[in-house]
């Protein structure tokens, strides 16, 4: 493990928007440990922080709401029964990491948790932290929190839901993710190139097990709603692919396999992409069985990727729909902005840590 971590953090700058009150004083015992929420204003904070302050357990000696909106309509809005004392940081819309780093750099204890804006902490969570965090070795640098996603119990899910879902699969995500503050220091915390909440939080437990460090799951747990959706968020959800791009230039061609993530379709994408680039040639190079060959190639395969994620679905109509048509503009959106990733990253710096 690296030592050349510097001690001690910054003092808190004062904070806009604070809410009046003290937090109440750390459990005689307990690890102490700060909170941060980065947020855009999402109605779903206010669930968030009133769960946050009804749970049983050690509190948080410090909870800072960072409040990334690109422009803001005014103060954030907290719940009056938030916890006491909670700061609000203003990052004017720079990004998650960017939001997450302003945050644990404003606070001074030596666990940070970094919770999402859409999550609710179960009345139990801050008991099971302290536990998690009294149980993590001196080698320990994070422990993750368990995540549950509530789905529909009177019919099947949705391509959305399941995607939400599978968050209760994901590793070292900061949904629920807590991490030593010498980690933070020593790895300079979030990559502020990644610009989504994707990848960001993979990226950063890549780099401190790289440092020496271990991550582990611990028992607490967490419950993530599945948020509102328009039936284009899939295909937003393509620019992804460039956050991929960046992974694989900081962290080798095999970095989903250390970050426990799914591999992806990608392959696939490309050869749909390639059937449809085939098919427009044939057309314009005056080649009509050729051009027909590879459409029908393109029907097929494009069909076979809408059924898949129709076929575990409601089936409903607006269901079936959507899926048939992202399922023909994702493959070369995916195609498209892995590129662009990799030529906008052709060469990253590794991500400074402390000096």
């Amino acid at each position: 493990m690296s030592t050349h971590a510097n001690g001690g953090a910054p003092e808190p700058p004062p904070a806009p928007g604070a809410v009046s009150g003290a937090l109440p004083g750390p459990v005689s015992g307990a690890v102490e440990y700060a909170v941060v929420v980065p947020t855009i204003g999402r109605p779903c904070l206010d669930a968030c922080l009133r769960a946050l302050a009804a749970c049983s357990g050690p509190p948080p000696v410090e909870v800072v709401v960072v409040d990334d909106r690109p422009e803001p309509d005014g103060a954030l809005r907290l719940p009056p029964d938030g916890v006491p004392g909670t700061r609000v940081l203003a990052t004017g819309g720079r990004g998650p990491a960017a939001a997450r780093n302003a945050g644990w750099r404003a606070v001074g204890a030596p666990w940070v948790v970094f919770l999402d804006d859409d999550v609710q902490v179960l009345p139990d969570w801050a008991d099971r932290l302290a536990a998690d965090l009294a149980k993590a070795g001196d080698s320990t640098g994070g422990v993750q929190g368990r995540l549950t996603v509530p789905l529909p119990e009177d019919r099947r899910p949705t391509d959305w839901e399941r995607g939400t879902a599978g968050l209760e699969r994901a590793a070292w995500a900061t949904a629920d993710m807590a991490y030593r503050a010498t980690v933070l220091k020593e790895t300079g915390g979030f990559d502020e190139r990644f610009p989504r909440a994707f990848r960001e939080d993979a990226d950063l437990a890549l780099r401190a097990m790289d440092a020496g460090w271990s991550l582990r799951r611990g028992e607490r747990v967490t419950r993530h709603p599945v948020r509102p959706a328009d039936r284009w968020v899939s295909v937003r959800a393509q620019r992804g692919n460039a956050d991929d791009a960046l992974m694989g230039r900081l962290h080798g061609a095999h970095w989903w396999a250390r970050a426990q993530a799914p591999r992806g379709r990608l392959p696939g994408h490309l050869a749909v992409t390639a059937l449809a680039c085939a098919a427009v040639l044939g057309v314009a190079a005056g080649r009509p069985r050729a051009a027909a060959a590879a459409g029908a190639l393109w029907a097929c395969a494009t069909a076979e990727f809408a059924w898949k994620r129709i076929a575990p679905g409601p089936r409903t109509r607006d269901e079936v729909t959507t899926m048939i048509a992202t399922s023909a503009v994702i493959p070369p959106l995916a195609v498209w902005h892995r590129v662009a990733g990799g030529v906008r990253h052709r060469a990253p710096a590794p991500w400074g840590g402390a000096s």
